[in-house]
């Protein structure tokens, strides 16, 4: 059950393996705060999601081992660190609502995207996921590449013609 977001947004970043290594139960959109700093880095596109993850953390979800990469012409005396522990804005409903599935269940949270909306505001597009046996892994891999070869046939047909 992946929602979609709206038509009208900028991407800056994608977690892609996320995708490989989870099973995507449910996604859902957050608010992140951010220092100014931190925004800046991410109309630069630099931040990587890579090994980031979710924690429920006293009612609070907190996002960590996100990285934003600071810009050269940011002052030093005011750089925050590239990793550090950043708040997730989410209404109480959806926390007690995943805590629930996380506990009874054994899930985990991950982030699947971070990208402005047409407000130009940076969301964070997080997911309930179940980690994927190696046997899915495969069969991944399987699917992917019979469609990349669909593809490649049906595109060679289509020069044919």
């Amino acid at each position: 059950m992946q929602r979609e977001a709206s038509n009208a947004y900028k991407l800056i970043n994608k977690h892609k393996k996320a995708y490989f290594d989870y099973e995507i139960l449910e996604s859902l959109e957050a608010g992140i705060v951010l220092l100014g700093s931190e925004v800046k880095a991410a109309r630069a596109m630099r931040v990587n999601l890579k090994d980031s993850f979710v924690r429920l953390i006293k009612g609070e979800a907190f996002l960590f081992n996100a990285h934003f990469s600071p810009l050269s012409h940011t002052n030093a005396h005011f750089r925050p660190d590239e990793r550090r522990v950043r708040k997730l804005l989410l209404h109480r409903r959806q926390i007690d609502k995943w805590f629930g599935k996380l506990i009874t269940q054994g899930l985990a949270i991950v982030p699947l995207r971070i990208y402005f909306n047409h407000k130009n505001i940076i969301k964070l597009e997080i997911a309930l996921v179940r980690g994927k046996k190696l046997y899915d892994k495969r069969e991944s891999l399987k699917q992917k590449e019979l469609k990349k070869e669909a593809q490649s046939s049906m595109k060679n047909v289509l020069k044919g013609l």
